[in-house]
């Protein structure tokens, strides 16, 4: 069921989510990383200052405080069966700020009709669990790469000028190649859905 309050735009964000992500290609992967290392070099809040194996640039498609075993059991066939299939071309694109208090910095994802049709998909496989983020329902859904969180207001002008000056291109073309599921609990990720056969946990 979904999280209605008015404070579900940051709820979404501030709290730790068992999550569904789509990954990016090993090219796109690598210049959104490049963003992150520009950032944190400049003193900035950054995706790279986490640096544990299973921080990885995506696009999260959706999440919940807990996902039961039954809808575990169908997120893959869910994936399988939608007419959105991996790899699937995306577009990132301009810089946008989400939240208005520590906002998140972040590459908006071109909300194509495919893209919108896995994550329709994918928020239907979810819609038994509890708690799923206002954000992260079909229709309210923005899709994006995140770059930082919790920017200081003084800092947003910064960041963008770090971003700049590392020739932050206004698009890049790239893949959703993988589907995969974060465990906040364990800690753990395991793939879903790849181009190729499909995994479990």
């Amino acid at each position: 069921m979904p999280v209605s309050t008015r404070d579900a735009c940051r709820e979404a964000w501030a709290v730790s989510l068992h999550s569904v992500e789509a990954l990016l290609d090993p090219a796109t992967d690598a210049a959104v990383r490049a963003e992150w290392r520009a950032l944190l070099d400049a003193g900035l809040p950054s995706q790279a200052s986490h640096p544990g194996a299973t921080n990885a640039p995506h696009v999260t498609l959706s999440g919940a405080s807990a996902v039961p075993p039954e809808v575990e059991a169908r997120l893959p066939g869910a994936i399988e069966a939608s007419e959105a299939r991996l790899p699937l071309a995306v577009r990132l694109g301009p810089l946008l700020l989400l939240g208005s208090r520590g906002p998140v910095l972040a590459r908006l994802v071109l909300a194509t009709t495919p893209l919108l049709r896995l994550q329709d998909d994918v928020a239907a496989a979810m819609a038994a669990c509890d708690e799923v983020p206002v954000t992260l329902l079909p229709g309210r859904w923005t899709p994006h790469v995140t770059l930082a969180r919790g920017l200081q207001p003084e800092e947003v002008g910064r960041a963008l000028a770090v971003l700049e000056s590392v020739g932050h291109p206004a698009a890049r073309d790239g893949e959703l190649v993988a589907v995969r599921r974060w465990d906040p609990v364990a800690k753990r990720v395991w793939e879903v859905a790849v181009a190729g056969p499909t995994m479990g946990p």
